[in-house]
């Protein structure tokens, strides 16, 4: 497989992955509806990374089937990684419909016409959010039928649909459910790249709850290995891709990045919000025995590289709306 369309390509883990896709000799097209969930400005910075690497990029909707249908027709795909959605647990509780027309329909779009193109291969981006309430480490044989948030059940339902064709048109389906990623221009509404432009430009940092919760944070450069290793033919698998080993709590977090920078960190406490998990860190056995794939960058080492990358591109950054 050569040719590779790109969903979500100036997004945080898809533009890495393009990136990648490119070093590694593949043709990719990438494709975003640059939508303003959160500043635009980190978005038009990564597609000029992206230029670099003479990756194709087109201005295209997912949900905007007759776009997408064009774009199938013009170009021979040899298979599809849909990593365009609306991400974020607490804004899908207040604007839930985007949600699902993005991820649910966005993703039935995409399956129809691999049906039509006849493409073969699929990957899905999906989340550990699906995992609450399961027992740690998160295995991938847990049954998730009780998602606790709005994007949580939109990603439970863009993994079922994604079943169904699989089922009904043997199309390879591999479905990634990501752990929190974090590293060099990431998202703004994240928390790793909030608290490092809080620490480092002395302002208040909005912590909810205590700071003991913990996340299986996981580097960009190995989600994008992680998700380029699905291509590989698998029939329909579920594989979660994360650190899969001691958890770091969001004050570990905090203060890896009063150590990289000098600084103290300003904190506001805010209430646990009952649709965010307590803990999370992933089985990734089964990444490692059916795609070879395991981390490499411990947490330390990425904070790092990330604080790094955020004193290069300090002025951008400082312009970015959190």
């Amino acid at each position: 497989m050569k040719n590779i369309l790109v969903t979500g390509s100036a997004g945080f883990i898809g533009s890495i992955t393009c990136e990648k896709l490119a070093d590694y000799g593949y043709k990719v097209t990438g494709i975003d509806n640059i939508n303003d969930y959160y500043d635009v400005r980190l978005k038009e910075y990564r597609l000029k990374q992206l230029a670099k690497k003479s990756v194709e990029f087109q201005k295209i909707d997912i949900e905007n089937y007759i776009e997408l249908k064009k774009l199938f027709e013009e170009k021979n795909f040899d298979a599809v990684i849909n990593l365009a959605a609306r991400a974020g647990v607490r804004a899908s509780i207040e604007n839930p419909d985007i949600y699902f027309s993005t991820n649910v329909q966005g993703t039935l779009n995409l399956l129809k016409l691999c049906v039509e193109s006849k493409i073969k291969k699929f990957v899905l981006a999906s989340t550990s959010s699906l995992y609450s309430g399961e027992p740690i480490p998160f295995s991938e044989k847990y049954p998730v039928n009780e998602p606790i948030s709005p994007y949580a059940a939109s990603k439970k339902a863009a993994e079922a649909i994604s079943y169904t064709y699989h089922y009904l048109y043997n199309i390879d389906v591999t479905i990634v459910r990501y752990f929190t990623v974090y590293g060099p221009a990431g998202r703004p509404d994240m928390s790793p790249l909030r608290f490092i432009h809080s620490i480092v430009e002395g302002k208040a940092l909005k912590l909810y709850g205590d700071g003991d919760q913990s996340r299986d944070f996981t580097y960009i450069d190995d989600i994008a290995e992680g998700t380029i290793k699905a291509l590989a033919p698998a029939g329909y698998e579920i594989i979660n891709l994360g650190r899969g080993k001691n958890p770091v709590t969001i004050n570990n977090f905090i203060k890896a990045i009063e150590e990289k920078t000098g600084k103290k960190a300003i904190i506001e406490y805010f209430p646990f919000n009952k649709a965010d998990m307590k803990e999370t860190m992933a089985d990734i056995s089964k990444a490692f025995n059916l795609l070879g794939w395991q981390p490499v960058t411990e947490a330390n080492e990425g904070i790092a590289k990330t604080v790094d990358w955020y004193f290069e591109n300090r002025e951008l950054m400082k312009g970015i709306e959190y």
